[in-house]
């Protein structure tokens, strides 16, 4: 091993995130430690995304082996580093000391502290998305990181509100009410992302505006209702103009519980049921405290249940809107019975092709990168996605805000003519929810 090169120590919850991640270190070595195979045989059976990432690595993995793979490594391509698989190590008497248990995490740690003695003058570090195990090989003197390369890299666009832009040209104002719009070279504003939403205010005059980047013009986003569900402020108009502006294929709503994410898509979907032959909405099941599905009593529907619920309630408000027997209630029944509204675990969806599908995706900041990626590749013909959540509420040990897949997915695709995002700061569905968001 050249000297001038590192040597990153992976963890098995890394190849879980990314089955490709051995590629990503540069130049750099790459060292498995063979409890992470052993591990990775364990995730190997399952429907999961994590079965799935267990999977690929393992093929991956023995397209490349050999017998050099224990001792001089393996060449990962041009430009980049070897690829070793270390075998197990003695605990050192520090470790010894501090950790009693001999599970995969110390052993890793183990084969870890082995590698910097062995090659003393390299820089070692251990790669882990377990904060836990991070801190302990720190304790060790041991360098640790989070994996970061599918991490976000500025969080200000999900974090930031609508633009309001005070003491503007009242001219202009005017003009966006009385024309179609303004084109892009006589805007004062430059430089703005495709489908930037934004407020204009002059005194009392004030107008809620879009660029229309695919034609190079700035319009004026009117106030509308969907399937009963009017907007209570400029965020939701926004996101209602994003849910339903059929050149926008692919929206992110981002925002605190209660602002409205998942009630304004799911009326958005309804709206514009004529459109679409089929209105999916999926969420990720993410069990708490360790309670599986398969120790859930009953049968596949009684087990889902409670995770679907949520959408179920959105459900309730809009036909709660209408009248028991109005013809949008009516519909929704219909539409429920056959099956062109469906409720589902998003596990559910792997391997479909959906085409003519409104789709969306709830508590998407419980996903990964690489989860969201696998789902908008499922996207055919005529197809609109849409992905909402919280980035300060995530579920998943191993995701925070920088690394979940709905703001990877937000930085990405900023800029595209095909994607919106809104996020959406005001609470609306109560003034205690407000208050408990903000203080709790």
């Amino acid at each position: 091993m050249p000297k001038n090169r590192k040597i990153f120590v992976l963890d098995t919850n890394v190849i879980l995130h990314d089955h490709k991640c051995i590629y990503n270190f540069e130049n750099n070595d790459v060292v498995l430690p063979i409890v992470v195979l052993e591990e990775l045989d364990k995730f190997k059976k399952g429907n999961d995304q994590i079965n799935y990432q267990a999977r690929e690595f393992v093929r991956d993995l023995n397209k490349i082996s050999g017998e050099k793979l224990f001792m001089e490594g393996i060449s990962l391509g041009a430009k980049q580093g070897k690829l070793f698989v270390a075998t197990g190590k003695p605990f050192t008497e520090a470790m010894q000391n501090s950790f009693f248990e001999k599970n995969a995490d110390h052993r890793i740690l183990a084969i870890a502290l082995h590698i910097k003695e062995e090659f003393n003058g390299r820089v070692v570090t251990l790669v882990s998305k377990d904060i836990n195990l991070r801190m302990k090989a720190k304790s060790l003197g041991l360098l640790s990181e989070d994996y970061e390369t599918d991490k976000v890299k500025n969080i200000d666009l999900l974090e930031k509100g609508v633009q309001i832009h005070e003491d503007f040209d009242t001219e202009i104002i005017s003009n966006l009410y009385n024309s179609e719009g303004i084109p892009e070279e006589d805007f004062p504003i430059k430089d703005m992302p495709a489908n930037q939403y934004f407020v204009l205010k002059n005194g009392t005059q004030s107008v809620l505006a879009w660029y229309d980047s695919q034609n190079s013009i700035i319009k004026r986003v009117e106030k509308h209702s969907c399937f009963g569900i009017e907007p209570r402020n400029a965020e939701q108009t926004f996101s209602l103009h994003a849910l339903t502006n059929p050149n926008v294929k692919l929206v992110s709503l981002t925002g605190k519980a209660g602002t409205g994410k998942t009630l304004l898509a799911l009326a958005a979907a309804l709206h514009q049921h004529k459109n679409f032959k089929h209105i999916l909405l999926a969420r990720p099941i993410v069990p708490l405290a360790n309670r599986d599905l398969g120790f859930l009593p009953g049968d596949v529907n009684d087990k889902i249940g409670p995770y679907m619920q949520p959408l179920f309630d959105n459900l309730s408000v809009i036909k709660n809107s209408h009248g028991t027997k109005s013809r949008e209630n009516v519909l929704i029944d219909e539409m429920q019975r056959d099956e062109q509204l469906t409720i589902t675990p998003l596990a559910y969806i792997r391997g479909r092709s959906l085409s003519d599908v409104y789709f969306i995706v709830d508590e998407a900041q419980n996903l990964t990168p690489h989860e969201v990626k696998t789902i908008i590749t499922r996207a055919g013909a005529g197809t609109k996605m849409i992905f909402t959540g919280d980035i300060e509420q995530i579920d998943s040990p191993y995701l925070d805000k920088t690394s979940n897949g709905l703001a990877y997915l937000t930085e990405k695709m900023k800029g595209q003519d095909v994607f919106a995002h809104v996020n959406l700061i005001k609470g609306e569905r109560s003034f205690l929810a407000e208050l408990a968001s903000d203080l709790l």
